[in-house]
């Protein structure tokens, strides 16, 4: 028997020992967040000036080339859904690193 079939076995046969009050199954729940705000380019380009980040340090914020920076505040390109999270994290205050100029 595959390992496959073994889980999908041990699966069903819980559930019938379920349904025939042998075996309490036990659920969580789970909060999902909603969708991420969707972010045009000067929303972008302000939150990296709220923070006083230049292009290049805010692509690094957010684990981003620094083209890729450039594309989204020039509204070339829109960021995936999982950069729109990172910018709503950073937007929302929940992550900003601190920038410190060198002397």
């Amino acid at each position: 028997m595959s390992k496959l079939f073994k889980g999908l076995k041990a699966g069903l046969e819980d559930a019938i020992a379920h349904v025939q009050g042998k075996l309490d199954l036990r659920s969580i729940d789970i909060d999902v967040p909603k969708a991420p705000n969707t972010y045009k380019a000067k929303e972008i380009k302000k939150i990296r000036e709220k923070y006083r980040y230049s292009q290049g340090y805010f692509a690094l914020v957010l684990n981003v080339s620094v083209k890729t920076v450039q594309s989204w505040e020039s509204g070339q390109r829109t960021p995936s859904h999982a950069a729109l999270r990172l910018l709503e994290i950073v937007d929302k205050g929940l992550y900003s690193p601190d920038v410190y100029k060198r002397n």
